[in-house]
């Protein structure tokens, strides 16, 4: 049985105002076996480890190569591009046809 990887640049959260986090890539592990209630206490488990695993490369070719090197069958997710329309301050108070 292979395990799969995930790798990823994560998006922001909507506690950042900034981008400073997303740069990085992110190579998670698959849950291989399903996650279920614990008779006990009721809490969320699973008999697999590896999806408490998250690593963090600078780049995706480097993400790659460890998911190469390791023998992971891994999926490559490439980020949306960001288009900011630049603005002026003063366009804030310029009346707006209607």
């Amino acid at each position: 049985m292979t395990v799969r990887a995930r790798i990823y640049q994560p998006a922001k959260t909507a506690m950042q105002s900034g981008r400073a986090k997303t740069h990085r890539w992110v190579l998670e592990y698959e849950p291989v076996t399903p996650r279920r209630p614990e008779p006990l206490m009721g809490w969320i488990s699973s008999g697999d480890t590896l999806n408490q695993i998250r690593l963090r490369f600078e780049t995706e070719e480097e993400a790659v190569a460890f998911a190469k090197r390791k023998g992971l069958d891994y999926s490559v997710e490439r980020p949306h591009e960001r288009h900011v329309t630049p603005r002026n301050y003063a366009d804030n108070f310029r009346p707006r046809p209607r």
